[in-house]
């Protein structure tokens, strides 16, 4: 597949109220491949980290089920950041929903869905913020777009 064919879906991000940012992609895989890219960390930590951010992913441990834990730790000009955080919600090829506890201006809600259309899936990523000023705060956002191409990349290869 050539690069245009692997960017023919663009991806969104929206802020859909003070609080929360919504990110939609459709990824030409079905559902049970993109939400396995999510969910085990060999295949995670390949798409994750955004390239241009020269960031280093140091580990990554994912343990996708209810009450399960996700600890991820980069290396970015001499310091390590870590985030980590519980599952709180975990239907397979479908749903995840999890905590992001380690900022201090109060706890992310993370919820992704998977929603297969024709050999399609559409991925619909909302970040609930604990304040209007954390969402600010955050600058997370602007990465997305790269980050969901990587996924795309892989999915394409995984396919």
């Amino acid at each position: 597949m050539g690069e245009s064919d692997s960017r023919r879906h663009g991806t969104t991000t929206e802020r859909t109220s003070e609080r929360e940012i919504t990110v939609r992609r459709t990824f030409d895989a079905p559902a049970r491949l993109v939400f396995e890219a999510w969910t085990r960390a060999e295949l995670f930590r390949r798409w994750w980290v955004p390239k241009s951010f020269g960031l280093t992913l140091l580990s990554c441990e994912i343990d996708a089920r209810v009450g399960g834990k996700y600890r991820l730790v980069f290396q970015h000009e001499g310091s390590t950041m870590d985030f980590f955080g519980t599952y709180l919600e975990v239907v397979p090829s479908s749903r995840l929903v999890w905590t992001n506890e380690e900022g201090t201006d109060g706890e992310t809600i993370t919820t992704v869905t998977f929603e297969e259309k024709g050999g399609t899936t559409v991925v619909v990523l909302r970040d609930r913020y604990a304040s209007k000023e954390a969402l600010e705060a955050s600058g997370a956002t602007g990465a997305m777009s790269e980050t969901f191409d990587q996924l795309d990349d892989l999915v394409g290869i995984l396919r």
